[in-house]
């Protein structure tokens, strides 16, 4: 193990711009709670490195967590045999990523969803309020009872903040509609519970909602076979979910985890990997909403031709998504 000291501006820098040669690249992903096959977030990432395999020919190391004490011994050894850079997955790694990322001050290490102020870390966030503001507008131009629902994973800020723009969006589109919310639970088994995800959504609907987006992770495969089940709508979240049912998912809301995951490993082998935080919105494409042959015929010319202006509206700064996590208050 290597002595932990605090690494110096210089050769933070010089880590930083070093190129690899794909030989020498020994990149390593510690996926979150649900599995790398979630159909959703961690799915994503899973995309984005095998997309860097397929191109560039460098395996790497893996581990999914399945327990909350494995993200720290995780972390630590990839980090003890060699592995750089190391990615870990959700918010959850940030207390383990920043204490193993201090034993190794020399390993480039990359977070995605917290943010972790090291010298030899590269935070990703989202503006997963802009995202879902889009898919929140798109939700009240097509439903026909004026009620649409909200169901998060785990009760936490983050998801807060998608819940947060969608009321936004939604009300942007019709300010009469009702928006109604359900959190799966506290704990993270709320990532991985289908069943409960379906209850939840059965339950809105029942309640009159004909349209019902997930933030849940794993949690909204049960949402999207409920809306399947009953007739209705859902909207499918982080990774391009609009195959899973189609002509039941509306659209999904899309934050581009495989392109962050990508670029780590990427710019890792290119020399250009930079320590820092950065914050992809509907500007960077870092979110937005996905439209192709599973949904085309849910959403016509005008609407598409409303989604387009509202995006351009909301990067241009002529609307203002409010962010929960600014305040941990929901505005609009």
């Amino acid at each position: 193990m290597r002595a932990s000291l605090p690494i110096t501006i210089a050769s933070a820098a010089l880590l930083a711009a070093m190129p690899l040669a794909a030989a020498e690249l020994s990149p390593a992903v510690v996926f979150d709670m649900g599995g790398k096959f979630d159909k959703s977030f961690n799915e994503g990432v899973w995309n984005g490195i095998e997309r860097f395999k397929t191109e560039t020919g460098v395996k790497y190391r893996e581990f999914e967590v399945t327990n909350e004490t494995q993200r720290e011994q995780a972390l630590r050894r990839m980090a003890q045999r060699g592995a750089d850079p190391v990615l870990g997955i959700g918010f959850a790694q940030a207390p383990a990523l920043e204490k193993v990322a201090k034993e190794f001050p020399e390993t480039r290490f990359a977070i995605i969803d917290m943010v972790v102020d090291l010298p030899n870390v590269q935070s990703i966030v989202f503006k997963e309020h802009e995202g879902s503001f889009l898919v929140g507008a798109l939700a009240a131009a097509t439903s026909k009872t004026g009620k649409v629902g909200f169901i998060g994973g785990m009760d936490i800020p983050l998801i807060r903040r998608f819940a947060c723009g969608y009321v936004q969006g939604v009300k942007h589109g019709n300010a009469k509609a009702e928006v109604l919310q359900n959190m799966t639970g506290t704990t993270p088994a709320a990532w991985n519970n289908p069943t409960k995800g379906g209850e939840l959504a059965r339950s809105q609907f029942d309640r009159g909602a004909d349209i019902v987006y997930a933030a849940a992770g794993g949690t909204g495969v049960g949402v999207m076979q409920a809306a399947k089940d009953a007739g209705k709508l859902a909207i499918g979240v982080d990774s391009n979910q609009n195959h899973i049912h189609p002509g039941t998912i509306l659209t999904s809301m899309l934050k581009r985890v495989d392109v962050a995951a990508y670029n780590v490993f990427k710019t890792a082998m290119d020399g250009t990997w930079k320590p820092g935080i950065q914050v992809l919105g509907l500007a960077e494409d870092g979110v937005g909403w996905a439209l192709d042959g599973n949904n085309d015929k849910l959403v016509d010319a005008g609407t598409r031709a409303m989604m387009d202006s509202l995006r351009a509206d909301i990067i241009a700064g002529k609307i203002k998504v409010h962010d929960y996590m600014s305040n941990n208050s929901c505005e609009g």
